[in-house]
């Protein structure tokens, strides 16, 4: 399994699954939540909505897979990171359960190619590098499994890009 680091829009990258940093409703945000639903259309709205008259809300470190709709990726995966407020082991166990129940369910789907985005750094305030050593710390747990062929980090950013890049290459 190759893992890749980019700096880039997720909505545009061309992947079998992206990754939305989505929040419990499921029913869109801000962030790259917001701009996943905005451009992927009512496609991913309407599969979210029918999950959650399924399932109720999405929990915290749980994930769900739609349609992509408008989008060039086949899939999208949506997993709810979370809040930091005062941190501690619990909300770094929380965001390895993002990243463990994403990367299952690509498993579980035959997916070959997954894009993330940084799960929890924007208005849920998870400090950048802490959450890019646990987002790496968890996919190269999967290093020995066949079927996910790539894993890209996108990162929209500078900062998160250069952390990441660091952090792969070490």
């Amino acid at each position: 399994m190759k893992i890749s680091v980019i700096q880039s829009d997720i909505t545009i990258i061309d992947t079998e699954a992206i990754v939305n940093a989505a929040n419990s409703s499921l029913l869109g945000g801000g962030g790259v939540d917001g701009a996943i639903h905005r451009k992927g259309g009512e496609e991913i709205l309407k599969a979210c909505q029918a999950i959650r008259a399924k399932q109720g809300k999405c929990k915290v470190g749980e994930a769900v897979i739609t349609t992509a709709g408008n989008l060039p990726a086949k899939y999208v995966i949506h997993t709810v990171g979370p809040v930091w407020n005062q941190g501690g082991k619990e909300k770094e166990m929380l965001l390895a359960d993002c990243y463990k129940n994403t990367m299952n369910l690509a498993l579980d789907n035959k997916i070959s190619t997954i894009a993330f985005p940084g799960i929890s750094t924007g208005i849920y305030r998870f400090p950048k590098e802490l959450a890019a050593q646990i987002a790496i710390k968890t996919i190269k747990e999967y290093k020995q499994q066949k079927i996910i062929k790539e894993v890209i980090f996108v990162c929209f950013d500078q900062e998160n890009f250069e952390q990441y890049t660091t952090l792969i290459s070490e």
